[in-house]
């Protein structure tokens, strides 16, 4: 391909085509913020009603809720990509932060034992940056405010008492991924 010289307008229609079209591709993504923000709120929840009743490694086995949403994740995310048209620069970015993040917070899932399952204060955060970056690549607001609501969250779950993490966690995935999670829902429809 020769390399050609863009005009300024050029230059900006083609980031504003690219903009717009990873919009399209992200707002078709709300599928994974409702999954997942639907799983760990239940995960969350459910650790903090398990804890009450049991011991913390068996009260941990809500966890495993995880399983079957990865695979769900693998399946769709495969479907997805064969329909695809298009995949632009910033999907790519969008899709390796993503994994980068799920990287990032798989030792807290697998060690969680180690630190007595209270994960939410290191895994917030990191999600948190995700959900902030994401909302930034497609200009979306209420993802902004889900990557910063996931941040206060993170930092409460220093604060409060090991129970309530699980409490400040549900509700932090409640307002940073399935509120905008089903306003994406709705730009798509």
């Amino acid at each position: 391909m020769e390399n050609k010289e863009l005009s300024p307008e050029q230059s900006l229609d083609l980031i504003s085509n690219m903009i717009r079209q990873t919009q399209g591709n992200v707002s078709h993504s709300s599928f994974y913020f409702l999954l997942w923000g639907w799983v760990i709120t239940l995960c969350n929840f459910g650790m903090y009603v398990l804890l009450q009743v049991t011991t913390p490694n068996y009260a941990a086995l809500v966890w495993t809720l995880g399983i079957p949403a990865w695979i769900i994740t693998m399946i769709y995310a495969s479907k997805q990509d064969k329909s695809r048209t298009v995949t632009t620069h910033l999907d790519k970015i969008s899709m390796w932060l993503w994994i980068g993040i799920g990287i990032t917070i798989l030792p807290s899932w697998i060690f969680g034992s180690q630190i007595n399952w209270h994960v939410n204060a290191v895994v917030l955060m990191p999600i948190g940056l995700a959900t902030f970056v994401s909302g930034i690549i497609i200009k979306f607001r209420p993802l902004l405010f889900g990557g910063i609501t996931f941040w206060i969250a993170g930092t409460l779950c220093y604060i409060v008492s090991p129970l309530d993490q699980y409490l400040v966690g549900g509700v932090a995935m409640i307002f940073g991924y399935l509120v905008p999670g089903y306003m994406l829902k709705r730009l798509k429809q």
